[in-house]
């Protein structure tokens, strides 16, 4: 497990690192983050049947905020959902939906959204593109969370 743990790590860390200086992510990242935090889900759950169900609903709660994401850009900024909202960013939606139980997903994911709100504000100024790079931010969060469950600080994130 600690390879995967590692992998994963990594991963996070380099998307994040992508994503903050070049605002481009290479597409095989988000695979390969969404694999480690299933099999790290899986290997967490009592019976197989609750990690699909989990895996079902969490898809389904990304799915709405792409398409509230969506209709609010073609609705009310009135620009393509492409100039609003970065492919990036849908895949790690979707690969991190992998990651946790159902209720723990929505509170660490909305957290990661916070979070990365904060952090581009707090960063605004010395940044020299004016777009948030929210799939680095919400990786550099999980890879914080993660972190910190592994070291101890936390007590559990795979179930409330």
């Amino acid at each position: 497990m600690i390879v995967i743990q590692l992998l994963l790590i990594i991963t996070l860390l380099l998307v994040f690192a992508q994503d903050f200086k070049e605002r481009q992510v290479f597409w095989f990242m988000f695979p390969v983050i969404g694999i480690c935090m299933g099999v790290l889900h899986y290997s967490k759950v009592i019976i197989p049947e609750l990690f699909y169900t989990s895996l079902i609903m969490n898809i389904c709660f990304v799915s709405i905020l792409i398409s509230i994401a969506f209709f609010y850009a073609k609705f009310k900024l009135k620009v393509d959902f492409k100039k609003a909202f970065g492919l990036g960013d849908v895949l790690i939606f979707l690969a991190l939906a992998f990651s946790f139980s159902t209720i723990s997903f929505a509170i660490i994911f909305i957290s990661s959204l916070i979070f990365s709100l904060a952090f581009h504000f707090a960063l605004k100024k010395t940044s020299k593109f004016n777009t948030v790079p929210l799939a680095g931010n919400m990786c550099l969060f999980f890879a914080i969370t993660y972190i910190a469950y592994w070291s101890g600080l936390i007590n559990s994130i795979y179930s409330i």
